[in-house]
């Protein structure tokens, strides 16, 4: 063998070697970098799921909140239209029954009989005879029934049912403060307020009232003390019953009155 043919075998080896060299570190750097990688994705990994699963906590809890925001809105506006349904109907019922009062009154006021006296209305009125009475009095330039004045009249009328062929004389009457013709008008109104109490309240028929407004005409004690002014204040109601056909034994009169009213 010629040394040409040593070293060109020699120079093959080495090269072969080299190769085999190379080949090792191609393949262990492969490896190095497919750990590295997957080292990588795991450090990855493991940081982005708690984040990733916080984040789904997060989604499902707004997404609950925003349910129950919804169902405590719903809630709400229904109870705010039952509300207002509720308030809409007591109105309903309230302005009916206002209506209603108001027509009663109207109707009492439309139909009762007014006169200077009773006798120029009642062509027999020698036939009745007063069985009971009841007087209520008013606070100063007032035509308003009191609640001591209410309950009065609630006793007066439930004699009434048992009473036939009834009428009932009402007369207001003032203190001697102020024109005549004003006292005349207040007068009227004081006893158009029992007239419409009695009507609305104990359904006293408007054609059984006999309203006479005498103002400071007469007067049943003296205006010179603040006492007396104050028992002027007053409206007087008779019950007159037709005594035609019955016993001439003389009835029994009741009276009813309350305290001198001073406001």
């Amino acid at each position: 063998m010629t040394h040409e043919s040593i070293t060109y075998m020699k120079s093959q080896s080495r090269k072969s070697q080299s190769g085999k060299v190379y080949a090792i570190s191609a393949l262990g750097a492969l490896s190095l970098l497919l750990a590295t990688g997957c080292t990588t994705k795991n450090y990855v990994r493991s940081q982005t799921t708690p984040i990733i699963q916080h984040t789904n906590e997060l989604d499902d809890a707004t997404a609950t909140n925003n349910r129950n925001i919804r169902d405590v809105d719903q809630r709400a506006q229904a109870g705010i239209q039952q509300a207002q349904s509720s308030a809409t109907t007591a109105n309903q019922q309230a302005q009916t029954a206002s209506q209603s009062a108001n027509q009663a009154q109207q109707s009492a006021s439309d139909a009762i009989h007014e006169a200077d006296s009773l006798g120029s209305v009642v062509a027999n009125l020698d036939n009745y005879k007063q069985v009971a009475d009841v007087a209520v009095t008013f606070g100063f330039d007032k035509a308003d029934l009191t609640k001591a004045d209410r309950a009065q009249l609630d006793q007066f009328a439930a004699q009434l049912s048992g009473t036939k062929s009834y009428i009932l004389e009402v007369t207001g009457g003032t203190d001697s403060v102020g024109s005549a013709a004003y006292n005349y008008d207040l007068s009227q109104r004081r006893a158009r307020a029992v007239v419409q109490y009695l009507a609305a309240q104990h359904s006293v028929p408007p054609y059984k009232f006999y309203l006479i407004g005498i103002g400071k005409d007469q007067e049943v004690a003296s205006n010179s003390t603040a006492a007396g002014r104050a028992k002027n204040r007053r409206v007087e109601v008779q019950l007159l019953s037709n005594m035609t056909g019955q016993p001439s034994t003389a009835p029994q009169t009741s009276r009813l009155s309350v305290p001198a009213n001073s406001n």
